[in-house]
């Protein structure tokens, strides 16, 4: 099957999906309540997308298309405030986090969908593994090789993004002393990682695709758990490193800097991609995984061993301009106080646990913080 047209979007829109955890209101555990959320959403109209997700206990929401972070973070507290009025309906709970730290993935249930059924039959037991939740942004592109250039041009910056988002310090019931432990989960699947070094959508679409087609192992691109892909039914790249953040302010803004920094890069910011960026990739993703803001990544340009949160703030400073021009300062400026004072939030998450000694007061504070707009 030939792959989708890739659908000419205006340049620097974006759009922000969200996958959040349903929660048990006593225990604080998991708990499948995907069918009667969707239904009592559909009753109403709702300020955005809701869908389900791979099990009963997480749902995805979906913003629109904007160019601008006011209007970006209004519709996601839309969004957030529909949802938590009608799980308050159905006595459930709503939380951020990119994974829930004590669910057992055993207890489970793949949601009727015959896509996920399909999942679930060919990956066995790491289907139900993938309770796990994300954050993707979306950047409009004027054309599939602008696309693709840009994919690639982030390369370096995925270590970022990973950092500054990561919520997912613990898993079954322990410390995984990783910053972000969902993206292990995401790496076990056998087409996840990096996009092939592809620079025209001509080469990607009749070489590459049609080759991986004919094998038999994929049939559409969502058949690629790559850390960005593009998606040429929006006309997009979507970033999908990203924890889903404990609040949706911190979704936006990490939504902004990405749109800035595709801004610099179009703008010839940087020089272009190369094959060679690709060295270190793998390395800079696991030093962000594991140690989120004080990781070490390597520049795949000069080789320099540089701090992540250096690297961060520096790159704040520099997209200040880009920033200014698209609307979007204010969310720069919360991402530096991540990365220069707070933390992200895996720390903040950690500290609950040192001043409670309580996984389950984990959960309880995830859930405030999405409902109060901060972790307290």
């Amino acid at each position: 099957m030939p792959l989708e047209p890739f659908k000419q979007s205006d340049a620097l829109t974006m759009g922000v999906e969200l996958e959040l955890q349903i929660v048990h209101p006593y225990d604080l555990d998991l708990t499948p309540g995907a069918d009667d959320l969707l239904a009592l959403l559909k009753r109403a109209p709702f300020p955005g997308s809701v869908t389900p997700e791979m099990t009963q206990s997480m749902i995805e929401v979906a913003t629109g298309v904007h160019t601008q972070y006011d209007a970006l973070l209004a519709q996601l507290r839309a969004i957030r405030d529909t949802l938590l009025a009608a799980a308050e309906r159905l006595n459930v709970e709503l939380a951020g986090g990119g994974t829930h730290p004590f669910q057992r993935w055993f207890e489970q249930r793949i949601f009727d969908k015959p896509r996920f059924q399909q999942l679930s039959g060919l990956y066995g037991y790491l289907a139900k593994q993938f309770t796990v939740f994300g954050q993707h942004v979306h950047i409009g592109c004027r054309s599939a090789d602008e696309a693709l250039f840009l994919l690639h041009a982030l390369n370096r910056y995925v270590p970022h993004f990973i950092a500054l988002s990561a919520s997912s310090p613990f898993f079954q019931g322990v410390d995984t002393l990783f910053d972000s432990a969902r993206l292990n989960s995401v790496f076990a699947f056998p087409l996840s990682g990096r996009a092939p070094f592809v620079l025209r959508w001509d080469d990607f679409e009749q070489g590459y695709f049609r080759k991986m087609e004919s094998t038999g192992v994929v049939k559409s691109m969502k058949d690629f758990y790559w850390d960005i892909r593009p998606k040429p039914e929006y006309g997009t790249i979507e970033l999908r490193v990203c924890d889903t953040p404990l609040t949706v302010e911190r979704a936006a803004a990490l939504a902004c800097y990405l749109q800035a920094l595709c801004r610099h890069l179009l703008e010839g910011g940087e020089p272009p991609p190369e094959e060679d960026d690709y060295l270190v990739y793998t390395y800079n993703r696991f030093q962000a995984c594991r140690f989120g803001l004080e990781g070490t990544m390597v520049h795949p340009r000069t080789r320099e061993p540089l701090s992540i949160r250096e690297d961060i703030l520096a790159t704040l400073r520099r997209l200040e301009p880009h920033a200014q021009a698209l609307g979007s300062a204010a969310a720069l400026v919360e991402l530096e106080a991540v990365a220069g004072s707070l933390g992200n939030h895996a720390r903040q998450l950690r500290t609950v646990h040192a001043r409670t000694g309580s996984i389950q007061a984990v959960v309880r504070a995830a859930a405030d913080a999405l409902r109060e707009g901060v972790l307290s």
